[in-house]
């Protein structure tokens, strides 16, 4: 079962309990949790040691995605998230993008889903400036959030 952490803690666990392992480092609002979200944190995690999952705030979710779309808490996203077996580390930020917080982990991988291309990923170049790998990884077909609310709502 993973940790929710903060940034500061979690730099400094990595230091120290995990200084050799390949950390990969992805991000998202989580919103709405579904089976694509658990196939793809499962992907990431095969990408090295220790995943740790950028999670964005209710604020910060509510300003990418506007006021009204619904949205479960960041206790309870973070809570979910941090009990799959594949997620080591949660890390919450209230900021629009995960910048700070790949800046201050400094991971070896980046990934996000399949998407976002490689150059349009928040943080590639901190990545690839230190000889670190940035993954596009296969969209799970079928399964978004976008498509859920619609399902409910249309």
């Amino acid at each position: 079962m993973g940790k929710v952490i903060t940034a500061a803690t979690l730099v400094k666990e990595l230091k120290i309990s995990h200084p050799k392992q390949r950390v990969v480092f992805t991000n998202g609002c989580f919103d709405i949790l579904h089976v694509g979200h658990v196939r793809y944190l499962q992907e990431a995690r095969a990408q090295g040691d220790l995943l740790v999952v950028g999670l964005n705030s209710d604020s910060s979710v509510k300003a990418l995605k506007g006021p009204t779309r619904p949205i479960q808490n960041e206790a309870d996203r973070a809570e979910i998230l941090s009990a799959l077996g594949c997620v080591d580390y949660v890390c919450l930020f209230s900021e629009e993008t995960p910048r700070q917080l790949i800046e201050q982990i400094l991971p070896d991988v980046l990934v996000k889903g399949g998407d976002w291309p490689v150059e349009q990923i928040v943080g590639h170049d901190i990545v690839l400036a230190r000889g670190g790998e940035v993954k596009s990884l296969q969209f799970v077909e079928g399964r978004s959030s976008t498509s859920i609310i619609e399902k409910f709502s249309g």
